[in-house]
C-alpha cells in the first residue's frame, strides 16, 4: 500500500520512477548519474516524523500561553476589516492549518473560492497537489503548518494589492513568531515576492536558499500548485525545489 501510494504522489508530480526487482520504488537519477552535487534521494520509506520531528513539549505553562496567543490572533484575523474590498467579498477569513509547532511553514498567496468557502488554505485540486508534493518527500499535511500572505479571498481571485498584503503582514509575522519554523517553503510568485521584498519572478528566485527575517530562516521558493496544474511541464522543477528544501532542512543543526 505504501509503495502504491508513493507511486501516485510521484505520478502527480510528473516524476518518473523505476521499480527494482524486489519492488522498492526509486526515483531515477538524472542524466550523468546521481542526484546533483550534494544531493540525496528520498527513499519512500521515510515517515513524516523522520523529516519533520515534533519539538519537545513546551515547559509547563508555556503551552497554555501560546494557545491563548493563537486564539487571540485567530480572533483578530476573523474580526479584521482593514481591507474593505476584501471584507465585502469574503465568506470567512482563512487563518491557517496544521501543526502549530511545525518545523516547516508553507506560505501561499491568498484564499481562492474553495478556501473561502471551507475556511482552510489549499483545498480543492491545488490543495490535493500540494498534499502530494509534501507526501512525495515524506511529509504529511498535518506535520507542517500552511498559511497565506492574505487571510481573505480577493474578488475574482485577482492578485493581492500591495496595501492588502501590507495590512495582513502582521498576522503572518505573528504566526511565524509563534511557530518558530526552521524552514519556509514559499509557493508562488505573490508569496515569494512579499516574503523576500522583491519583484523578481519565481523562475529567478527558485533553485537557491534565501534567508528570511532576523532569525535568518532558510527559505526555498517553488511554483504554486495551481500554476503546476496549468503548466505540468514545470513539475520537474518543483520536484527539484522540494529536494532542495529537504536537503536544506536535513543540513540544519
Amino acid at each position: 500500500m505504501e509503495q502504491a501510494r508513493r507511486m501516485r504522489y510521484l505520478d502527480a508530480l510528473g516524476v518518473p520512477v523505476y521499480v527494482r526487482r524486489e519492488g522498492q520504488i526509486q526515483p531515477p537519477p538524472p542524466p550523468g548519474g546521481g542526484w546533483g552535487e550534494g544531493a540525496e534521494a528520498t527513499n519512500g520509506s521515510m515517515s513524516a516524523s523522520a523529516v519533520c520531528p515534533h519539538p519537545n513539549p513546551p515547559p509547563e505553562g508555556e503551552g497554555v500561553q501560546k494557545q491563548s496567543s493563537w486564539d487571540d490572533l485567530q480572533r483578530q484575523v476573523a474580526a479584521c476589516t482593514a481591507c474593505q474590498a476584501l471584507v465585502s467579498n469574503r465568506t470567512q477569513t482563512v487563518f491557517g492549518v496544521g501543526n502549530r509547532q511545525a518545523d516547516w511553514l508553507i506560505v501561499g498567496e491568498a484564499p481562492g473560492a474553495d478556501e473561502d468557502r471551507q475556511g482552510e488554505p489549499f483545498v480543492g485540486k491545488a490543495g490535493q497537489l500540494l498534499n502530494a508534493m509534501l507526501a512525495a518527500i515524506g511529509l504529511s499535511r498535518e506535520s507542517v503548518y500552511i498559511a497565506n500572505i492574505l487571510k481573505c479571498r480577493p474578488p475574482a481571485n485577482r492578485d493581492p494589492a500591495p496595501e492588502e498584503a501590507a495590512n495582513c503582514e502582521g498576522y503572518l509575522l505573528r504566526q511565524i513568531e509563534l511557530i518558530q519554523p526552521r524552514l519556509l517553503l514559499s509557493v508562488g510568485r505573490i508569496s515569494a515576492q512579499n516574503l523576500l521584498q522583491t519583484d523578481a519572478p519565481v523562475g529567478h528566485l527558485r533553485g537557491r536558499v534565501h534567508r528570511y527575517g532576523e532569525r535568518q530562516i532558510p527559505l526555498v521558493v517553488t511554483y504554486h500548485p495551481a500554476y503546476l496544474l496549468r503548466s505540468p511541464d514545470q513539475k520537474g522543477k518543483a520536484w527539484d525545489d522540494l529536494q532542495l528544501a529537504l536537503r536544506t532542512f536535513r543540513s540544519l543543526s
